[in-house]
């Protein structure tokens, strides 16, 4: 059909973006940013589900500028004919004005309150516009959403589409560096949901190139999210009608894997519905009606109750819904609100799934096993709920001989409770404490992971016991937060990999089934010293290797001349810097190679002099190519990637950043910074008896109680929860049941490991 200004339908005002920017994207933080990029590609993907684009490219240039290509019709150009202004020039310059107002322009649009590329127009610093229509080329420049330049024709062209690219506004974004990840995820679930759109994606600053095209669309999505092994062979069915005039496309993947959880995804419109609606309660409420009717029908049950919770335990499933004009509970869109998707939703499931049992016994059987399974669950979970309950109501002190050593004070504002690693360490904490307000309860070993362990499980757990009758409050549900026995929970573990492996699993419990003691405050992490300092008489304990560092530097610097004008705080805070900077050139030595290099380049040298640096250096170049270098050195043949990835790292960035800082001093001292920093650490180090804790078994009670349990001297660590989802997703990917995620996660991040206990 003719796309041209006509169906471009406005509704004025822009000015109150840049005032009020958080009304139109969120926030200005991280999600803000990032929702620019997201607003410009939906306006692409609109393009794409009218049948009209079918690649779309993200490019995020050297500078930090981000452009979107699609080969889509194109924005119109022509004269509005009301406005009287190119109706390319109006969409970027008015609030609502766009084709998503006009219903025969866009039959479906996740676009919905067609703010979009006004609103990025006005949050960025500039933006340069190109429209590939009718065989000619368009241009128009903006800053800071007013135009610099007219909407301009610079050429001629076969192809068709549009180019917007932009930089956020320092005025308005604290941070404007994009984050590769957040982007890639959403362009990725975009591909996905749109199998017949191709979506690349280009990193220039470390030269990633990825492109998602996924023919299978929410079929391979579900694999994607569901790596492990399912049950049951995923089932997915399709169904499409119209409502007094308005379109509706329902399409919905699923099956059962051997995790507790259930978890779906849904979608209207590209867009995330985090908080569900309408068509999540449709397929939730046919899905129960189908097995529930299965069960009574193949089943004889007497006084077993199957509920939908069970049925839905082990569910993974996406719906992706497609709807004309949705109608939103909210700005923010995360729930659907559209009463009517609900009865066609849930008759379209049922009577799919109705159907399917018939066909494929053996899976609905699967189904019907799992969800009984489940109920059975439940109902022992409640049982050991309710002698939890009594046990509480007894007073759990006489239920825990030798485990818990409680406090003499009855005023829980003032109580502790330390949750200590072994007997060993539980016997130093009880004998170095302040028993008048400091209570001790020791763990044996490793405690059950809740992530992927039922309720059942985890109350038949004696650990877990322990710690929920001490703290006495219940869990989940029962949770009483008035009841808390101590308002101060403190983890204290040995600083190693096991030790901090317990702390994940004790801040995992508390996160699944304990989450408002987390939420008001009361839970903490202790901060045992990792090492103690002793030299002469001085004894030091210190937290761990930046304060000993600092340590070491100022004990070093003692005794050395400096030049008049200098100080040993002055010099002391930069050699702190030249540490920093040694981290960081050892960290890009992990990632890119040989350390030398990597200085000369940070440190004003050119790529095109790096082969000749490597000869003065006594290196022979055994191989090269594009992307890898291979060096002789006097520890063997070396891997070396140098180039523009390098280049535009962020660390390389933050290294030249902090070279430039520290270069001065170094010219005054005429020193190399780094070699003197080792003369320095060497001193310090001289004389000096350094040990390293491991375990808190291995200090005393008085040292315990000097350096870990005294509140004069201690360091408590809060355990704060800033944002629940995204907590939820790191709990899942390193706590869950699924390996897949977690092999993929630490093969991806290995390189940057910085801490890894031997």
């Amino acid at each position: 059909m003719e796309y041209s200004a006509k169906n471009i339908k406005v509704l004025k005002g822009l000015e109150a973006v840049r005032k009020r920017p958080g009304m139109y994207i969120g926030d200005t933080g991280e999600r803000g940013l990032h929702h620019l990029i997201f607003e410009v590609v939906d306006n692409s993907i609109d393009e794409a589900m009218a049948g009209y684009a079918h690649t779309i490219e993200v490019i995020i240039h050297s500078d930090g500028s981000v452009q979107i290509v699609d080969d889509g019709r194109g924005i119109p150009t022509d004269l509005h004919p009301y406005e009287k202004l190119p109706a390319a020039t109006l969409v970027l310059t008015t609030l609502h004005a766009g084709g998503k107002f006009d219903s025969k322009t866009y039959k479906v649009s996740g676009g919905l309150h067609g703010v979009g590329v006004s609103v990025v127009n006005a949050l960025s610093q500039w933006l340069e516009m190109v429209i590939y229509r009718k065989g000619k080329i368009y241009r128009q420049k903006f800053q800071q959403g007013k135009p610099v330049t007219d909407l301009e024709v610079i050429g001629k062209t076969a192809q068709q589409g549009t180019s917007i690219r932009f930089y956020p506004d320092p005025a308005i974004f604290p941070n404007t560096i994009f984050n590769k990840d957040i982007i890639q995820r959403r362009l990725k679930e975009l591909a996905y949901l749109n199998p017949g759109v191709n979506i690349k994606f280009i990193d220039k600053r470390d030269g990633t190139k990825l492109n998602y095209h996924f023919e299978g669309g929410i079929r391979d999505f579900l694999k994607e999210l569901t790596k492990g092994s399912p049950l049951i062979t995923p089932i997915y069915f399709f169904n499409a009608s119209t409502y007094r005039g308005r379109k509706v496309e329902l399409e919905v993947a699923f099956l059962y894997d051997s995790s507790y959880e259930d978890k779906l995804a849904s979608y209207v419109n590209n867009i995330r519905t985090g908080e569900g609606g309408t068509h999540e309660t449709g397929f939730k409420g046919g899905l129960t009606r189908a097995v529930l009717g299965y069960i009574e029908k193949n089943y004889k049950l007497r006084d077993l109750k199957v509920q939908s919770e069970d049925i839905r335990e082990g569910l993974k499933g996406i719906i992706n819904l497609k709807l004309t004009e949705p109608q939103f509970e909210g700005q923010t869109k995360t729930k659907l609100g559209d009463s009517f998707i609900r009865g066609m939703v849930q008759r379209w499931t049922y009577e799919f799934l109705t159907r399917y049992f018939e066909e494929n016994p053996n899976s609905a059987r699967k189904i019907a096993d799992r969800a009984i399974g489940a109920a059975k669950s439940r109902i022992a979970a409640k049982r050991a709920r309710d002698l939890i309950r009594k046990q509480l109501k007894i007073s759990a002190i006489a239920t825990l001989p030798g485990k818990l050593t409680d406090c003499q004070s009855k005023n829980p504002e003032e109580r502790e409770l330390y949750l200590v690693e072994g007997d060993s360490a539980g016997g130093s904490a009880k004998q170095g404490r302040d028993r008048r307000f400091q209570a001790i309860l020791p763990l044996r070993g490793k405690i059950l992971n809740s992530q992927k362990s039922s309720n059942l499980k985890l109350l038949e757990s004696e650990e877990i016991k322990n710690i929920i009758t001490a703290l006495g409050t219940g869990i989940n549900e029962e949770l009483e937060l008035s009841k808390l026995r101590y308002h101060k929970i403190i983890i204290m573990t040995d600083a190693d990999v096991d030790g901090s492996h317990i702390q994940t699993l004790i801040m995992t419990f508390f996160f699944n089934n304990m989450r408002p003691i987390i939420e008001k405050g009361h839970l903490y992490i202790a901060q045992p010293p990792l090492y103690r300092y002793k030299k002469g008489r001085r004894e030091i304990y210190l937290k761990d290797e930046q304060e000993l560092y600092r340590l070491l530097i100022e004990e070093g610097l003692k005794g050395i001349e400096l030049p008049t004008g200098l100080n040993y705080f002055q010099v002391g805070k930069w050699l702190e810097q030249v540490g920093i900077y040694q981290q960081i050139l050892e960290k890009l030595e992990k990632l890119f190679g040989i350390g030398r290099v990597i200085r000369f380049l940070i440190e004003g040298g050119k790529l095109e002099e790096v082969e000749e640096f490597l000869k003065s250096q006594g290196y022979r170049i055994v191989s090269k190519s594009e992307e890898k270098w291979y060096i002789q050195t006097d520890k063997g043949v070396e891997e070396l990637k140098v180039g523009e990835e390098l280049i535009h790292y962020p660390l390389f960035k933050e290294g030249k950043k902090l070279y430039r800082q520290i270069a001065p001093l170094a010219t005054q001292l005429k020193v190399d910074p780094l070699q003197m920093l080792k003369e320095v650490i060497n001193r310090g180090l001289k004389g000096a008896d350094i040990q390293r804790y491991k375990g808190l078994g291995e200090m005393n009670p008085d040292q315990l109680w000097e350096t870990t349990m005294n509140p004069k001297n201690r360091r408590l660590l809060q355990v704060r929860l800033e944002d629940g989802e995204k907590a939820n997703q790191w709990f899942e990917l390193f706590m869950g049941s699924e390996v897949a995620p977690r092999r993929e996660f630490i093969q991806k991040h290995a390189r940057e490991v910085e801490n890894i206990d031997t």
